[in-house]
């Protein structure tokens, strides 16, 4: 395959914006490119009509509408006879995910870690420069061959499956027709492209975990997307497997409708617990006094609108023949802290315990050290059983009111939760700059999603005038004279970002504008600065008229 240069100019509008990467070669080949651009063109449109239903549908929500349980598939849900595509067999048994950023070094690390699957992260772990993106793509590649040297060619590895960006995220450095293409198609397409011969061959195949999914169209435009790239590529249709983040209150109203659109694709639920009270307070952050949390530390899966959003994914999981698959522990194991340490791993367990017992399948840890922790757990509930698809949770109660039951949450406000929630927003967001989309703060691995309720939880205090424990009313002037402490208190260097992160969390989380996302105006404003580069005028021409 031809390589497409980076040096030159940019012709018949399409145009590649950005330096060059060593080994860029081997991921940007013109049929690799080509590919890309045939899926863009048949998506766009429809794209950029969903997120204009996203927009709408959350003002409605603003307005006093609450999401439900959907009239128009009432039918679907009711028949119980359809199931997703039986399990393949590397995704029969996933009781320990690990989830990582694609990095060289993290990549070692999951590969070697002994869980079950590995959730390659390339979104709320990665940061998207151009450099992550292709790197991401090298690491996969040499992962999955063993040609990587510190990794054992011929031992045991887990399942691979990548999580692209989501449908909001756009690639700015690659442009087709002069429009950004859609960045988790462009990290689909390319693994996909390079890796699933590979892949099938020894036994696996195509896995994709997909995020931030909002309703059932997005999914049905994601299996159509995975109907034409097969194919395009001569794949048999259904080697795809996707798993689907639901974490967004509105997905969780739809989870059959999203499972019924995957159906032939489909491989599970996972219950995304930080980007979902993250969907609660941005979709409902207007709503006044009912809809308002405590800190972030106290609103857990125990919580009464949390268990009903996770007991009704194992429900309609297992219904329908899919993996429920559990949220993420963050801990990251510090033995060197002893009783602290050993209190935040006995925490760990409980939570575990409680998701194996409610019927999850598996469930996720960002760090190593919990593998074996949340094994056991496990072990001690399946036995030798893969999986718990046979437990169906017939006593689970279908309702939307307890899914929106917020006001049941119990907690304060406090001054600590505040600084916590600023502490966090600006270490993150200095080391996302960085480039470094996981960022370990006091003893917990913080991603975008934890980012995000950070400062969401921050916006809501302050419009809403929300009263802390101790009586004081959260002002934004409040507000700004902790983070002037918290600033101060930081430890700087001459190379730190931390002016530009604390310029991104008072835009975020102070002023009047509510962003959808932290990461679309950062990575608009602060990260994608780039140049344009050319592409080899013959390859172009025949890309652009393929």
């Amino acid at each position: 395959m031809n390589h497409i240069s980076t040096e030159g100019c940019t012709m018949n509008g399409v145009t590649l914006l950005a330096p060059s990467i060593r080994r860029e070669e081997e991921v940007l080949t013109a049929d690799a490119l080509r590919f890309v651009a045939a899926l863009h063109r048949a998506t766009f449109a429809r794209r950029d009509e969903l997120l204009e239903a996203r927009r709408a549908r959350r003002r409605s929500i603003a307005l006093g509408k609450d999401p439900a349980y959907r009239a128009d598939t009432a039918t679907l849900r009711a028949d119980a006879e359809w199931r997703v595509a039986p399990a393949v067999p590397d995704l029969t048994d996933r009781r320990v995910e690990i989830t990582t950023p694609v990095d060289r070094a993290s990549t070692v690390t999951a590969l070697t870690s002994g869980a079950n699957v590995w959730l390659a992260d390339l979104e709320d772990a990665s940061v998207p420069t151009w450099e992550n993106v292709i790197n991401a793509q090298l690491n996969l590649h040499d992962g999955l061959r063993g040609a990587i040297p510190e990794l054992d060619p011929d031992g045991p590895r887990p399942t691979v499956i990548v999580r692209p960006r989501g449908l909001h995220l756009p690639e700015k450095h690659l442009q087709i027709g002069g429009r950004p293409v859609w960045g988790g198609l462009v990290d689909m397409a390319l693994y996909l492209f390079h890796n699933a011969d590979h892949l099938i061959s020894h036994g696996s195949g195509p896995y994709f975990y997909l995020p931030k999914i909002e309703s059932a169209e997005e999914a049905r435009l994601w299996n159509d997307v995975f109907v034409l790239a097969q194919k395009l590529l001569g794949l048999p249709r259904g080697t795809v497997r996707a798993t689907v983040l639901i974490e967004t209150i509105t997905a969780a109203f739809e989870m059959e409708e999203i499972l019924y659109e995957l159906r032939e694709h489909a491989a599970g639920l996972n219950a995304g617990r930080w980007d979902y009270v993250f969907s609660m307070i941005k979709n409902f952050r207007q709503r006044g006094p009912r809809f308002i949390l405590p800190d972030r530390e106290r609103v857990s899966m125990s919580q009464p609108f949390m268990r009903a959003f996770t007991e009704q994914l194992v429900a309609v999981a297992h219904r329908r023949g899919a993996h429920a698959i559990g949220g993420m522990s963050t801990v990251i194991p510090a033995p060197e802290h002893g009783e602290e340490n050993d209190r935040a791993l006995a925490r760990v367990v409980r939570d575990k315990e409680r998701e194996a017992e409610a019927g999850f399948d598996g469930s996720w840890v960002a760090h190593p050290g919990l593998v074996p922790l949340c094994r056991d757990v496990f072990d001690g509930v399946l036995g030798q059983a893969p999986n718990q698809l046979d437990r169906l949770r017939e006593d689970v109660e279908f309702s939307d009111r307890a899914l929106l039951d917020v006001a049941a949450t119990t907690g304060s406000i406090t001054e600590d939760g505040i600084r916590a929630n600023l502490r966090v927003g600006l270490r993150y967001l200095e080391s996302w700059l960085r480039g470094e989309g996981a960022v370990a703060v006091g003893d917990r691995m913080e991603d975008v999603g934890t980012a995000e309720i950070s400062r969401a939880q921050i916006w809501q205090w302050i419009h809403c005038e929300a009263l802390t424990k101790d009586g004081e009313i959260v002002t934004a002037d409040y507000v700004e004279r902790l983070l002037d402490e918290e600033v101060d208190a930081l430890e700087r260097s001459a190379e730190d970002r931390f002016d530009e992160a604390r310029e991104i969390l008072e835009r975020s989380a102070m002023r009047a504008e509510f962003p959808d996302f932290l990461t679309t105006t950062a990575y608009a404003e602060y990260l994608c600065r780039t140049r344009p580069v050319r592409w080899v005028e013959e390859e172009m021409a025949e890309l652009v008229s393929a």
